[in-house]
């Protein structure tokens, strides 16, 4: 499922949603709504895998979204038993935009010991090394995901339990994980030691979930419990319920920063903090930041919305909705011919004239990676009679690709890899431009001293260059990190 017009294709792609249930009857059930609430995440294709004491495992894997799919009756139907997990993808390793079906999780092995699933959010920094080493010793490899390598080296692993050869193969593997798998009695989910991705831990009556994110505890009611701890695994059972072990040597997390600038849904909780204060606060930061004398705040919708809000509220000026978003543009709209396609964005966005006209507009977006959308945004709020276009960004500038699970453009096609914010001000053709600054994102996200240079407190390699694990794929390919320029 391509992108279907400059806005989509001109926005950092979120990387992947993991559900997991167990101790619930029809748990495939209860992972559909967990990714229906995951959609965000990944919209190219969805699977489940369940585990039944009289079918064995069953699996389910599709294209497109998931209220297409795992709403029919009959296909549910064919997903029995207590414990299931499932995952929505958009890829960020593999064949990207050309999804094949082989390459859709949950993944499913067999193992001497019995079978396990198993879905992963991240990326994968060493997969090609890993690839190289396992096909030399007799692998066979079924798709282009680098997370099948978990598969592979868990059963070249000696161990006596399939936890214990996950421990195994995790230990091998570099950069960014947050995994749930299945056996056929366990639950189990773990992080990677720099906790880059988020995984939280509910309670829904005499059953356990395990999720990417906190709005999907919310849609079948569970009690969110805690985050799993980076580094952590976790095996769920209904005997012994939760047991949480540490199998890799500690070191001081990373979180990724963007998932509180636009991953994640504004009504998910992270770190203890509600996402969308945390956006609402980054519009204050930048406010404070980056004033300018204009007659109307209005967001860049939906990602926008919070920050456009906070810099209302701190800097007095009015907020209003001046573009209104298109809520039934799918992705998929076709595109028959060229007139159409140069629309772009006008098919998603419409711009509110009767606000807009003769104001002085602030306009917030939650980043510019290309600029491409930018400027035809600008475009159309100028062809609405606006007086000045002023644009505020509620992240710094997005200057270096990100290997840790988001689809990011090749450094020479983000804009703020070879342009100063004055040289993007003039190609967007906007009167000011302003983004919020690295510590203001900080003191936004609760750290009131800003980043600590030294030790950062989140992974912000996208922004800073500062890459917490060298993505040593990327380098043997000739990808200079900052470090080495």
């Amino acid at each position: 499922m391509p992108p279907a017009h400059p806005f989509d294709a001109d926005k950092l792609r979120e990387e992947c949603g993991i559900y997991g249930v167990i101790g619930l009857v029809d748990a495939a059930n209860f992972v559909a709504l967990g990714l229906h609430a995951l959609q965000h995440r990944g919209q190219e294709a969805g699977g489940i895998v369940s585990y039944d004491a009289e079918t064995g495992f069953n699996s389910a894997h599709r294209f497109g979204y998931v209220r297409d799919n795992f709403t029919k009756a009959g296909l549910m139907e064919t997903l029995p038993g207590t414990l299931a997990i499932g995952h929505v993808r958009y890829s960020t390793a593999g064949t990207k935009g050309h999804t094949a079906i082989r390459d859709v999780q949950p993944f499913f092995g067999e193992f001497s010991m019995g079978g396990a699933a198993i879905a992963h959010n991240g990326n994968i920094v060493n997969a090609e090394a890993l690839r190289r080493e396992l096909i030399d010793r007799g692998s066979i490899f079924q798709s282009s995901s680098d997370s099948e390598c978990i598969i592979h080296l868990m059963a070249r692993s000696l161990q006596k339990t399939i936890p214990e050869r996950m421990k195994d193969a995790l230990r091998r593997v570099e950069g960014a994980f947050s995994v749930v798998a299945m056996t056929r009695t366990k639950l189990i989910g773990v992080r990677d030691p720099l906790g880059v991705r988020p995984l939280v831990l509910g309670r829904f009556g005499g059953g356990w979930v395990l999720s990417s994110e906190t709005c999907a505890l919310d849609i079948i009611g569970a009690e969110f419990v805690r985050e799993i701890a980076p580094g952590e695994m976790v095996q769920i059972s209904p005997e012994k319920g939760v047991e949480s072990y540490f199998p890799f040597e500690r070191t001081q997390p990373r979180f990724c920063i963007f998932e509180h600038v636009y991953f994640s849904r504004p009504d998910s909780i992270l770190g203890g903090r509600s996402v969308y204060e945390t956006r609402h606060q980054i519009g204050v930061e930048l406010a404070r930041e980056a004033p300018v004398e204009a007659d109307l705040v209005c967001p860049v919708p939906d990602s926008g919305t919070p920050a456009a809000i906070g810099y209302s509220f701190e800097s007095g000026i009015p907020y209003g909705m001046g573009i209104i978003r298109n809520q039934y543009m799918g992705r998929t709209f076709i595109e028959p011919t060229e007139q159409i396609r140069n629309m772009g964005v006008r098919l998603k966005l419409n711009v509110n004239r009767a606000l807009i006209e003769g104001k002085r507009v602030v306009l917030v977006d939650d980043s510019v990676v290309r600029g491409t959308t930018s400027r035809k945004i600008k475009e159309m709020i100028l062809d609405a009679g606006a007086r000045e276009v002023h644009f505020r960004i509620a992240s710094p500038p997005t200057a270096w690709p990100c290997f840790y699970g988001v689809d990011t453009p090749e450094r020479d096609k983000l804009l703020a890899s070879h342009m100063t914010e004055d040289e993007m001000r003039v190609y967007l053709g906007v009167d000011s431009l302003r983004f919020v600054s690295l510590d203001g994102l900080y003191r936004a996200v609760g750290e009131a001293r800003g980043r600590n240079a030294q030790c950062p407190q989140y992974c912000d390699a996208c922004f800073s260059g500062d890459y917490p694990v060298a993505p040593s794929d990327m380098i043997e390919k000739g990808f200079q990190t900052r470090a080495a320029e």
